[in-house]
Protein backbone atom coordinates (compact mmCIF):
# COMPACT_ATOMS: atom_id res chain seq x y z
CA UNK A 1 0.00 0.00 0.00
CA UNK A 2 1.21 3.50 -0.85
CA UNK A 3 -0.19 6.48 1.07
CA UNK A 4 0.24 9.97 -0.38
CA UNK A 5 -0.94 13.18 1.25
CA UNK A 6 -1.49 14.89 -2.10
CA UNK A 7 -4.70 14.44 -4.06
CA UNK A 8 -2.55 13.81 -7.13
CA UNK A 9 0.81 12.06 -6.99
CA UNK A 10 3.98 13.18 -8.72
CA UNK A 11 3.70 16.96 -8.32
CA UNK A 12 7.46 17.39 -7.94
CA UNK A 13 8.12 15.23 -11.00
CA UNK A 14 5.63 17.26 -13.02
CA UNK A 15 7.35 20.59 -12.35
CA UNK A 16 10.93 19.34 -12.58
CA UNK A 17 13.21 20.19 -15.46
CA UNK A 18 10.92 22.91 -16.75
CA UNK A 19 8.04 20.38 -16.80
CA UNK A 20 10.19 18.03 -18.89
CA UNK A 21 11.67 15.98 -15.98
CA UNK A 22 15.42 15.49 -16.00
CA UNK A 23 15.10 11.80 -15.06
CA UNK A 24 18.80 11.15 -14.46
CA UNK A 25 22.25 11.87 -15.86
CA UNK A 26 24.47 9.81 -18.15
CA UNK A 27 27.23 9.71 -15.52
CA UNK A 28 26.41 9.72 -11.81
CA UNK A 29 28.80 9.09 -8.93
CA UNK A 30 29.12 9.92 -5.25
CA UNK A 31 31.17 12.98 -6.26
CA UNK A 32 27.97 14.62 -7.52
CA UNK A 33 26.50 14.72 -4.01
CA UNK A 34 27.02 16.40 -0.67
CA UNK A 35 25.75 15.62 2.81
CA UNK A 36 26.33 12.21 4.37
CA UNK A 37 29.00 9.57 3.83
CA UNK A 38 30.32 9.33 0.27
CA UNK A 39 30.91 5.62 0.80
CA UNK A 40 27.24 5.05 1.62
CA UNK A 41 26.10 7.13 -1.34
CA UNK A 42 28.44 5.19 -3.66
CA UNK A 43 27.12 1.86 -2.40
CA UNK A 44 23.50 2.81 -3.02
CA UNK A 45 24.18 4.28 -6.48
CA UNK A 46 26.12 1.20 -7.58
CA UNK A 47 23.31 -1.11 -6.50
CA UNK A 48 20.99 0.54 -9.03
CA UNK A 49 23.12 2.55 -11.48
CA UNK A 50 22.09 4.78 -14.36
CA UNK A 51 22.02 1.93 -16.88
CA UNK A 52 19.39 0.12 -14.84
CA UNK A 53 17.39 3.31 -14.44
CA UNK A 54 17.34 3.77 -18.23
CA UNK A 55 16.33 0.14 -18.66
CA UNK A 56 13.56 0.40 -16.09
CA UNK A 57 12.01 3.45 -17.71
CA UNK A 58 12.26 1.82 -21.12
CA UNK A 59 10.37 -1.20 -19.75
CA UNK A 60 7.52 1.02 -18.54
CA UNK A 61 7.29 2.80 -21.88
CA UNK A 62 9.39 5.89 -21.16
CA UNK A 63 12.38 6.11 -23.51
CA UNK A 64 15.03 8.68 -22.64
CA UNK A 65 17.37 10.83 -24.70
CA UNK A 66 20.54 12.67 -23.76
CA UNK A 67 20.99 16.43 -23.84
CA UNK A 68 23.67 18.92 -22.79
CA UNK A 69 25.88 17.93 -19.83
CA UNK A 70 24.59 14.35 -19.87
CA UNK A 71 21.04 15.18 -18.80
CA UNK A 72 18.50 12.49 -19.70
CA UNK A 73 14.92 13.48 -20.52
CA UNK A 74 11.91 11.51 -21.74
CA UNK A 75 11.61 11.46 -25.53
CA UNK A 76 8.18 13.04 -25.16
CA UNK A 77 9.80 16.07 -23.46
CA UNK A 78 6.93 15.92 -20.98
CA UNK A 79 7.24 15.09 -17.29
CA UNK A 80 3.67 13.81 -17.42
CA UNK A 81 4.97 10.85 -19.42
CA UNK A 82 7.16 9.88 -16.47
CA UNK A 83 4.33 10.10 -13.93
CA UNK A 84 1.93 8.17 -16.18
CA UNK A 85 4.53 5.46 -16.78
CA UNK A 86 5.12 5.01 -13.05
CA UNK A 87 1.38 4.91 -12.33
CA UNK A 88 0.84 2.29 -15.05
CA UNK A 89 3.55 0.13 -13.52
CA UNK A 90 2.04 0.49 -10.05
CA UNK A 91 -1.34 -0.58 -11.41
CA UNK A 92 0.22 -3.54 -13.23
CA UNK A 93 1.84 -4.70 -10.00
CA UNK A 94 -1.38 -4.26 -8.05
CA UNK A 95 -0.11 -1.52 -5.75
CA UNK A 96 -2.88 -0.03 -3.63
CA UNK A 97 -2.30 3.71 -4.09
CA UNK A 98 -4.32 5.99 -1.83
CA UNK A 99 -4.10 9.72 -2.49
CA UNK A 100 -5.23 12.43 -0.10
CA UNK A 101 -4.17 10.28 2.87
CA UNK A 102 -1.53 12.32 4.69
CA UNK A 103 0.30 10.27 7.29
CA UNK A 104 0.35 12.10 10.62
CA UNK A 105 1.82 9.41 12.87
CA UNK A 106 3.70 6.11 12.70
CA UNK A 107 4.27 4.03 15.80
CA UNK A 108 5.86 0.68 16.43
CA UNK A 109 3.40 -1.78 18.02
CA UNK A 110 4.93 -5.16 18.91
CA UNK A 111 6.08 -6.67 15.60
CA UNK A 112 4.15 -4.27 13.37
CA UNK A 113 3.64 -0.60 12.68
CA UNK A 114 0.45 1.37 13.05
CA UNK A 115 0.18 4.16 10.49
CA UNK A 116 -2.37 6.92 11.16
CA UNK A 117 -3.61 9.38 8.56
CA UNK A 118 -5.19 12.80 8.87
CA UNK A 119 -8.55 11.40 7.85
CA UNK A 120 -8.52 9.11 10.90
CA UNK A 121 -7.53 5.96 9.05
CA UNK A 122 -5.23 3.40 10.67
CA UNK A 123 -3.19 0.84 8.79
CA UNK A 124 -1.04 -2.00 10.05
CA UNK A 125 2.20 -2.94 8.30
CA UNK A 126 5.22 -5.18 8.86
CA UNK A 127 7.45 -2.64 7.10
CA UNK A 128 7.19 1.10 6.51
CA UNK A 129 9.08 3.21 3.99
CA UNK A 130 9.40 6.94 4.57
CA UNK A 131 9.67 8.60 1.15
CA UNK A 132 8.30 11.98 2.17
CA UNK A 133 10.95 14.19 0.57
CA UNK A 134 12.52 17.20 2.25
CA UNK A 135 11.29 20.79 2.47
CA UNK A 136 11.84 21.99 -1.11
CA UNK A 137 8.84 23.06 -3.17
CA UNK A 138 6.41 22.64 -0.25
CA UNK A 139 3.41 23.19 -2.53
CA UNK A 140 4.23 19.82 -4.08
CA UNK A 141 3.67 18.16 -0.69
CA UNK A 142 7.26 17.89 0.57
CA UNK A 143 6.95 20.26 3.52
CA UNK A 144 9.30 18.49 5.93
CA UNK A 145 6.61 16.49 7.73
CA UNK A 146 8.61 13.29 7.33
CA UNK A 147 11.31 14.47 9.71
CA UNK A 148 8.91 14.40 12.66
CA UNK A 149 7.77 10.89 11.70
CA UNK A 150 11.40 9.74 11.60
CA UNK A 151 12.19 11.45 14.91
CA UNK A 152 9.24 9.72 16.61
CA UNK A 153 10.79 6.41 15.54
CA UNK A 154 14.20 7.24 17.02
CA UNK A 155 16.02 9.07 14.25
CA UNK A 156 18.19 12.14 14.47
CA UNK A 157 18.09 15.24 12.33
CA UNK A 158 20.72 17.27 10.49
CA UNK A 159 19.29 20.83 10.31
CA UNK A 160 18.08 21.56 6.80
CA UNK A 161 18.64 24.41 4.37
CA UNK A 162 17.48 25.05 0.81
CA UNK A 163 19.65 23.62 -1.97
CA UNK A 164 19.54 24.35 -5.70
CA UNK A 165 17.89 27.71 -5.03
CA UNK A 166 18.31 31.04 -6.86
CA UNK A 167 20.34 33.61 -4.91
CA UNK A 168 19.26 37.10 -3.84
CA UNK A 169 21.93 39.77 -4.33
CA UNK A 170 22.39 43.21 -2.83
CA UNK A 171 23.00 46.26 -5.00
CA UNK A 172 21.71 47.15 -8.47
CA UNK A 173 24.11 45.54 -10.92
CA UNK A 174 22.09 42.36 -11.29
CA UNK A 175 18.84 44.19 -12.12
CA UNK A 176 20.60 46.08 -14.94
CA UNK A 177 21.65 42.72 -16.42
CA UNK A 178 18.34 40.92 -15.85
CA UNK A 179 17.71 38.30 -18.51
CA UNK A 180 21.36 37.97 -19.59
CA UNK A 181 22.73 34.40 -19.53
CA UNK A 182 26.40 33.46 -19.77
CA UNK A 183 28.97 30.83 -18.76
CA UNK A 184 30.66 31.53 -15.44
CA UNK A 185 32.64 30.05 -12.57
CA UNK A 186 31.70 30.59 -8.95
CA UNK A 187 34.13 30.06 -6.10
CA UNK A 188 32.47 29.57 -2.71
CA UNK A 189 35.01 30.42 -0.02
CA UNK A 190 33.94 29.20 3.42
CA UNK A 191 35.93 29.88 6.57
CA UNK A 192 37.87 26.75 7.55
CA UNK A 193 37.14 24.80 4.35
CA UNK A 194 38.71 24.32 0.94
CA UNK A 195 37.27 26.48 -1.83
CA UNK A 196 34.42 24.98 -3.83
CA UNK A 197 34.73 25.83 -7.53
CA UNK A 198 31.67 25.41 -9.74
CA UNK A 199 31.28 25.95 -13.48
CA UNK A 200 28.10 26.39 -15.49
CA UNK A 201 25.59 28.80 -16.91
CA UNK A 202 24.62 31.89 -14.91
CA UNK A 203 21.41 33.86 -15.43
CA UNK A 204 21.16 37.42 -14.14
CA UNK A 205 17.69 38.22 -12.76
CA UNK A 206 15.80 41.14 -11.28
CA UNK A 207 16.31 39.68 -7.78
CA UNK A 208 19.89 38.43 -8.15
CA UNK A 209 21.19 35.40 -10.00
CA UNK A 210 20.01 31.97 -11.08
CA UNK A 211 21.12 29.31 -13.54
CA UNK A 212 22.81 25.95 -12.87
CA UNK A 213 26.08 27.28 -11.41
CA UNK A 214 24.20 29.54 -8.98
CA UNK A 215 21.79 26.81 -7.91
CA UNK A 216 24.72 24.47 -7.22
CA UNK A 217 26.45 27.15 -5.15
CA UNK A 218 23.41 27.95 -3.01
CA UNK A 219 23.67 24.92 -0.72
CA UNK A 220 27.27 25.77 0.20
CA UNK A 221 26.33 29.37 1.04
CA UNK A 222 23.38 28.23 3.14
CA UNK A 223 25.35 25.57 5.01
CA UNK A 224 28.06 28.10 5.89
CA UNK A 225 25.49 30.59 7.16
CA UNK A 226 23.75 27.86 9.16
CA UNK A 227 27.08 27.01 10.81
CA UNK A 228 27.78 30.73 11.40
CA UNK A 229 30.93 30.68 9.30
CA UNK A 230 32.13 33.49 7.07
CA UNK A 231 31.38 32.83 3.40
CA UNK A 232 32.19 34.67 0.19
CA UNK A 233 31.01 33.92 -3.35
CA UNK A 234 33.40 35.09 -6.06
CA UNK A 235 32.36 35.42 -9.71
CA UNK A 236 34.68 34.58 -12.61
CA UNK A 237 33.19 35.80 -15.90
CA UNK A 238 35.94 34.20 -17.99
CA UNK A 239 36.11 30.54 -16.91
CA UNK A 240 38.98 28.70 -18.53
CA UNK A 241 41.18 31.80 -18.73
CA UNK A 242 43.91 33.08 -16.43
CA UNK A 243 44.99 36.52 -15.31
CA UNK A 244 47.98 36.24 -17.62
CA UNK A 245 46.00 35.15 -20.69
CA UNK A 246 43.50 38.00 -20.32
CA UNK A 247 46.25 40.56 -19.72
CA UNK A 248 48.12 39.42 -22.83
CA UNK A 249 44.90 39.70 -24.85
CA UNK A 250 44.18 43.23 -23.59
CA UNK A 251 47.73 44.37 -24.35
CA UNK A 252 47.41 43.01 -27.89
CA UNK A 253 44.02 44.72 -28.31
CA UNK A 254 45.56 48.04 -27.18
CA UNK A 255 48.17 47.71 -29.92
CA UNK A 256 45.66 46.73 -32.60
CA UNK A 257 42.78 49.05 -31.58
CA UNK A 258 44.20 51.92 -29.51
CA UNK A 259 41.09 54.09 -29.86
CA UNK A 260 38.63 51.37 -28.86
CA UNK A 261 36.87 51.52 -25.54
CA UNK A 262 37.44 48.64 -23.08
CA UNK A 263 33.72 47.78 -23.16
CA UNK A 264 33.91 47.32 -26.95
CA UNK A 265 36.93 45.04 -26.60
CA UNK A 266 35.37 42.99 -23.80
CA UNK A 267 32.15 42.56 -25.82
CA UNK A 268 34.12 40.13 -28.03
CA UNK A 269 34.16 37.67 -25.12
CA UNK A 270 31.20 38.74 -22.96
CA UNK A 271 27.60 39.87 -23.55
CA UNK A 272 27.71 43.60 -24.30
CA UNK A 273 25.70 44.57 -21.21
CA UNK A 274 28.04 42.56 -18.98
CA UNK A 275 31.11 44.10 -20.61
CA UNK A 276 29.78 47.59 -19.94
CA UNK A 277 28.93 46.64 -16.37
CA UNK A 278 32.48 45.38 -15.76
CA UNK A 279 34.02 48.57 -17.14
CA UNK A 280 31.78 50.66 -14.89
CA UNK A 281 32.70 48.53 -11.89
CA UNK A 282 36.37 49.21 -12.65
CA UNK A 283 35.70 52.95 -13.15
CA UNK A 284 37.00 52.97 -16.73
CA UNK A 285 34.02 54.18 -18.78
CA UNK A 286 35.86 57.02 -20.55
CA UNK A 287 39.30 55.49 -21.00
CA UNK A 288 40.46 54.20 -24.40
CA UNK A 289 42.63 51.13 -24.75
CA UNK A 290 45.66 53.30 -25.61
CA UNK A 291 45.34 55.22 -22.34
CA UNK A 292 44.64 52.21 -20.14
CA UNK A 293 47.41 52.14 -17.53
CA UNK A 294 48.90 48.93 -16.17
CA UNK A 295 47.10 49.37 -12.85
CA UNK A 296 43.78 50.10 -14.58
CA UNK A 297 44.15 47.08 -16.83
CA UNK A 298 44.82 44.84 -13.87
CA UNK A 299 41.90 46.34 -11.96
CA UNK A 300 39.65 45.46 -14.87
CA UNK A 301 40.99 41.91 -14.96
CA UNK A 302 40.27 41.50 -11.25
CA UNK A 303 36.66 42.53 -11.93
CA UNK A 304 36.46 39.87 -14.64
CA UNK A 305 37.96 37.09 -12.54
CA UNK A 306 37.13 37.73 -8.88
CA UNK A 307 34.09 39.94 -8.44
CA UNK A 308 32.45 39.29 -5.04
CA UNK A 309 28.74 38.56 -5.26
CA UNK A 310 26.90 40.27 -2.42
CA UNK A 311 24.63 37.35 -1.53
CA UNK A 312 22.04 38.25 1.10
CA UNK A 313 19.86 35.12 0.92
CA UNK A 314 18.27 32.67 -1.50
CA UNK A 315 14.68 32.46 -2.67
CA UNK A 316 14.17 29.73 -0.08
CA UNK A 317 12.36 26.41 -0.06
CA UNK A 318 9.53 27.73 -2.23
CA UNK A 319 11.94 27.88 -5.18
CA UNK A 320 14.60 25.36 -4.11
CA UNK A 321 14.82 22.15 -6.11
CA UNK A 322 16.35 20.13 -3.28
CA UNK A 323 16.94 20.11 0.47
CA UNK A 324 20.32 19.85 2.22
CA UNK A 325 20.28 18.09 5.59
CA UNK A 326 17.75 15.61 6.95
CA UNK A 327 17.99 12.19 8.58
CA UNK A 328 21.68 11.32 9.13
CA UNK A 329 22.93 8.83 6.59
CA UNK A 330 24.90 6.87 9.18
CA UNK A 331 21.57 5.85 10.75
CA UNK A 332 20.78 3.84 7.58
CA UNK A 333 22.09 0.48 6.39
CA UNK A 334 23.35 1.19 2.86
CA UNK A 335 22.72 -2.39 1.74
CA UNK A 336 18.98 -2.16 2.44
CA UNK A 337 18.10 1.48 3.32
CA UNK A 338 16.83 -0.03 6.60
CA UNK A 339 16.86 2.08 9.73
CA UNK A 340 19.51 1.23 12.29
CA UNK A 341 17.24 2.72 14.95
CA UNK A 342 13.89 1.05 14.24
CA UNK A 343 13.53 -2.50 12.82
CA UNK A 344 11.20 -2.66 9.84
CA UNK A 345 11.58 1.02 8.95
CA UNK A 346 13.20 2.13 5.68
CA UNK A 347 14.07 5.65 4.50
CA UNK A 348 14.70 6.71 0.91
CA UNK A 349 15.24 9.80 -1.22
CA UNK A 350 15.38 13.39 -0.07
CA UNK A 351 14.38 12.79 3.54
CA UNK A 352 17.99 11.66 4.04
CA UNK A 353 20.99 13.95 4.41
CA UNK A 354 21.96 13.68 0.74
CA UNK A 355 21.66 16.38 -1.91
CA UNK A 356 23.01 16.32 -5.43
CA UNK A 357 23.96 18.98 -7.92
CA UNK A 358 21.66 20.08 -10.71
CA UNK A 359 21.28 17.73 -13.66
CA UNK A 360 19.17 14.71 -12.70
CA UNK A 361 21.33 13.56 -9.79
CA UNK A 362 18.71 13.93 -7.06
CA UNK A 363 16.25 11.86 -9.08
CA UNK A 364 18.90 9.15 -9.52
CA UNK A 365 19.39 9.08 -5.75
CA UNK A 366 15.63 8.65 -5.37
CA UNK A 367 15.45 5.78 -7.89
CA UNK A 368 18.53 4.01 -6.48
CA UNK A 369 17.62 4.28 -2.81
CA UNK A 370 14.02 3.22 -3.51
CA UNK A 371 15.16 0.16 -5.46
CA UNK A 372 17.55 -0.90 -2.68
CA UNK A 373 14.77 -0.59 -0.10
CA UNK A 374 12.25 -2.42 -2.28
CA UNK A 375 14.58 -5.32 -2.88
CA UNK A 376 15.36 -5.61 0.85
CA UNK A 377 11.68 -5.54 1.84
CA UNK A 378 10.78 -8.16 -0.77
CA UNK A 379 13.54 -10.40 0.55
CA UNK A 380 12.43 -9.89 4.14
CA UNK A 381 8.81 -10.72 3.31
CA UNK A 382 9.83 -14.01 1.72
CA UNK A 383 11.79 -15.15 4.76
Amino acid sequence: MCLDGARRVGAKILVSGGSRCNVTNRVVSERDFWGGSSRTIRSVLRAFPVERTIGFFREIGVDLHEEENGKLFPDSNSSRTVVEGLLREMARLGVDLRCGERVVAVRRDSDAFVVTTGSGGEFSARAVVLATGGRSLPKSGSDGGGYALAAALGHGYVPTTPALAPLLLDGERHSELSGVAMPARLTVRVEGESDVKLDGALLWTHFGASGPVVLDASRHWHRARLEKRAVDVLLNLCPGETFESIEASLIEEARARPRALPATVLAKRLPAAVAESCVRAAGLERVTMAHLTKDERRRLIQVLLTTPLSVVDSRGYAFAEATAGGVPLDEIDAASMASRRCPGLYLVGEILDVDGRLGGFNFQWAWSSAWVAGRAIASACQS
